[in-house]
């Protein structure tokens, strides 16, 4: 696909969370209205110590952590997923979200080539399933789960490169 090989304007790239920079992951968030679609990047990476085949990456803009991004080997898919992906709320409409998408579906082409990747939003965020659908993210299905006491109702998107 074409659109994921055109030169990244914004100078992205994506760096493993580790010992270095949690604490600089932790401390990125939404805003209030958000946080009730995107799990705290605290709890993916107490998920990521516990849970196999996750992976977190900081996402970085001119040396400076701007979002995270979590992807995975889903065993219930039977396929890759980006089960979470965040800006910073300062760094938000400023089009960084989407070179960051962007960035991703390319380095996760040439990691691991041409395979399905899954991704879900709650039904109700519009604004991140129309961001998955500018990149070829199909809807899938609506499912249900719950965690925490809580019920949560996502689209499951896909894109198939």
């Amino acid at each position: 696909m074409q659109k994921y090989e055109e030169r990244i304007i914004m100078n992205i790239e994506f760096r493993p969370i580790d010992r270095t920079n949690y604490n600089e992951c932790i401390e990125l968030t939404v805003s209030e209205e958000q946080k009730r679609y995107v799990a705290p990047n605290m709890f993916s990476l107490v998920q990521v110590a516990y849970e196999p085949n996750l992976y977190p990456l900081g996402i970085y803009m001119d040396n400076k952590m701007v979002g995270f991004i979590l992807y995975d080997f889903d065993d219930e898919l039977s396929g890759w997923s980006m089960s979470r992906f965040m800006i910073d709320k300062k760094y938000q409409n400023q089009g960084i979200g989407k070179a960051a998408l962007k960035s991703f579906l390319k380095f996760f082409i040439d990691k691991f080539g041409k395979v399905k990747l899954y991704t879900s939003a709650e039904v109700d965020n519009q604004v991140a399933i129309a961001l998955y659908e500018q990149f070829d993210f199909k809807k899938q299905e609506v499912f249900e789960y719950e965690a925490g006491g809580n019920t949560y109702r996502e689209v499951r998107l896909l894109v198939e490169f």
